[in-house]
């Protein structure tokens, strides 16, 4: 067993500061920054060596989230563009028909989100919905808020939890924990579904109680009355063409190419620059050249005006894994067997905790989440794979059922739905809400729905 450090302890104390202070609904980047700090104090950096390791994590944390800034900042770019042309109402005029009432446009999109992540992840499928599909809920007045958190939920909670066409996560838990992946879908099959109708259903209700009590508001539609005011300019048409055609040019080249993850990511974020390209010189041709510096440079400042509170708060939780902690600490300050911060955390806990089947599912779900607060979902699933084999044997248990939990705890939590991760971030730049109010709306939701699946994991065990 691994001997935790005062670095373990420092890691852990700060994390608990940091969720007081979301359930206060309060920003974390003065302890996130801090966190960096003390970490490095109980690293020996000293005095100078732990203020220079802020910076150091601050590099890691925006070399990290690049890619999304990059994406986004291209979406945004684009999106202006649009706006300009008043080509986004054009173009999504025909879906109008469908969706009609906020209600509608909340599991259209969510629905539409699920299905595009199971082939492609959420990270390509945010920009390439929010890109085609946010116009319409907004039209139709489903607010800001309620458009993020259906994007949110469904693409990195149901979809990446879940995973049953590309099968990354179940695979990654059926090879830790022993086991056969149709043992872990199957038998998993109750806790996935429980999880995503249980938070689902929680957030929708609540998002509606919200809007009824007018907490939140929709956006005003005054672009949709505008836009009809003016005559449709030969330039609008073809952007209104150009978008979806390109979009769909994507989901094709992701089928054939096999495209996935940052592949995909990186294929959407080129599409956008090439159609900020094209329309540009379409639309103000010989002055294409200036017009073109205008939108990217919004979208840029667009983009850091989003992430930049983020940096440093994703530069704390970065120190939980080990390759992120050795590159601003050093490599030999965790002991010599350490798997990160976080992993040995989660492998104490493992230890030091008398198992029995509902201990145990409650011991599974949250060295899951634990281990899932580095960023990456996908990371803690190979640590809660392990220890579902350990606690299953333990007490003559389902080995698949515990793994399966250990899963979804790890990617809801870890995957970015209420942690201000780049999944979460993601989506709320695209949405234009802040990333910490769509973390504080999801909390509750997610935290029932774990803590039915987690029940309902006691019977199945």
């Amino acid at each position: 067993m691994i001997e935790l450090t005062l670095v373990h302890w420092i890691y852990v104390i700060m994390v608990l500061v940091i969720l007081g202070i979301l359930l206060m609904r309060k920003d974390i980047a003065i302890p996130c920054i801090l966190g960096v700090f003390f970490i490095g104090l109980a690293s020996q950096q000293g005095i100078a060596g732990s203020t220079a390791s802020i910076f150091r994590a601050l590099i890691v944390s925006a070399t990290e989230l690049l890619n999304i800034i990059m994406i986004i900042s291209l979406i945004v770019a684009m999106s202006k563009l649009l706006d300009k042309l008043h080509a986004t109402e054009l173009m999504v005029s025909p879906f109008t028909k469908l969706v009609k009432t906020p209600d509608q446009a909340f599991w259209f999109i969510g629905i539409t989100m699920l299905l595009v992540s199971w082939f492609f992840w959420p990270s390509p499928a945010t920009p390439l919905i929010g890109a085609v599909l946010l116009p319409i809920a907004y039209k139709v007045g489903l607010p800001a808020i309620g458009a993020a958190v259906a994007i949110n939920l469904f693409g990195h909670g149901v979809a990446l939890s879940t995973d049953f066409v590309i099968q990354g996560a179940p695979a990654l838990t059926a090879n830790s924990a022993g086991v056969d992946i149709t043992e872990v879908m199957l038998k998993g099959g109750p806790l996935f579904l429980v999880m995503s109708v249980v938070t689902v259903v929680s957030a929708y209700i609540l998002l509606k109680r919200d809007i009824k009590n007018g907490t939140i508001k929709p956006i005003e539609k005054s672009f949709v009355e505008k836009s009809k005011k003016q005559p449709i300019k030969t330039s609008t048409k073809i952007a209104a063409i150009l978008v979806p055609l390109a979009f769909l040019f994507n989901i094709i080249a992701m089928f054939s190419l096999g495209l996935r993850g940052g592949g995909a990511t990186a294929l959407i974020g080129g599409t956008a620059a090439l159609v900020l390209v094209v329309l540009c010189i379409i639309e103000y041709k010989q002055r294409a050249l200036s017009h073109i510096t205008e939108f990217i440079r919004e979208g840029f400042v667009f983009g850091m005006k989003i992430f930049g509170p983020i940096i440093p708060i994703a530069a704390f939780f970065f120190m939980g894994d080990l390759d992120s902690f050795a590159s601003v600490m050093g490599s030999n300050v965790l002991p010599e067997a350490s798997q990160g911060i976080l992993a040995d955390l989660g492998a104490y806990m493992a230890s030091v905790v008398s198992m029995n089947r509902p201990i145990t599912a409650i011991m599974e779900m949250i060295i899951g989440g634990i281990t899932g607060l580095d960023g990456s979902g996908f990371s803690g699933i190979a640590l809660s794979g392990s220890l579902a084999r350990v606690f299953g044997i333990a007490v003559n248990g389902s080995i698949a059922v515990l793994g399966a939990l250990g899963q979804i705890s790890a990617v809801w939590i870890g995957g970015g739905t209420i942690i201000p991760w780049s999944g979460l971030i993601a989506v709320a730049a695209i949405c234009e809400v802040s990333p910490m109010e769509l973390a504080r709306r999801n909390l509750v939701p997610v935290a029932i729905g774990l803590t039915v699946t987690t029940i309902l994991a006691m019977f199945l065990i």
